[in-house]
């Protein structure tokens, strides 16, 4: 029976399928639209299926909508284990040459950078659902949030720096690089100061 195809594609894929992925394995978008109708899969996302009852994996998914996105600011303190807050609307990233359909806009934070920067201390990090999802390393996160402190609260750029300056696995000469590229040195310097 199909529906059993799709169980063990959707266990192997963390419960999440795409239009594609389920006409790969047979199943047409009419049977596909009778499955919804009947309760057997959701819509979770446009093109993207999961199984009734299954925890959404809400970062995942809006990743899936756009190949440009990358969790940033707020949302990359999270997954970087620099807040323990999880953000109640994630923030991503996407470079100035690319744009974003407006039902993703509505369900994010969007900054916008220059294409050159975009890719500096991008890489890939597992999250709290198993999902591998683009995000930005803590030394590009410290440089985004200060960057960008006028659209944050004070309290999220204080806890940030703090919580970096106690973080493990920080790199301080690529922090260093980082802040001059993004021009936020002397920011950094004053941050530093006062906390250190």
């Amino acid at each position: 029976m199909i529906i059993d195809k799709i169980n063990k594609k959707m266990k192997n894929n963390n419960y999440i399928l795409s239009t594609e992925q389920l006409t790969d394995i047979g199943v047409s978008k009419t049977t596909l639209s009778n499955y919804v109708r009947e309760g057997l899969l959701d819509r979770c996302g446009h093109g993207y299926y999961t199984v009734p009852d299954s925890i959404e994996d809400d970062m995942y998914l809006l990743m899936l909508r756009s190949k440009h996105i990358v969790f940033s600011h707020e949302t990359a303190l999270f997954l970087n284990g620099l807040s323990e807050r999880t953000p109640f609307y994630h923030s991503v990233t996407i470079p100035s040459n690319a744009s974003l359909p407006a039902s993703v806009k509505q369900k994010c934070n969007c900054y916008y950078i220059r294409p050159e920067l975009y890719t500096l201390g991008l890489y890939e990090k597992v999250n709290t659902f198993g999902n591998i999802v683009r995000c930005y390393d803590p030394e590009r996160t410290i440089c985004d949030i200060l960057r960008s402190r006028s659209r944050l609260d004070e309290e999220t750029v204080l806890s940030a720096i703090k919580n970096y300056a106690s973080f493990g696995g920080k790199d301080l000469n690529k922090l260093g690089n980082f802040a001059e590229a993004f021009r936020v040195s002397k920011s950094l310097r004053i941050y530093l100061d006062v906390l250190l």
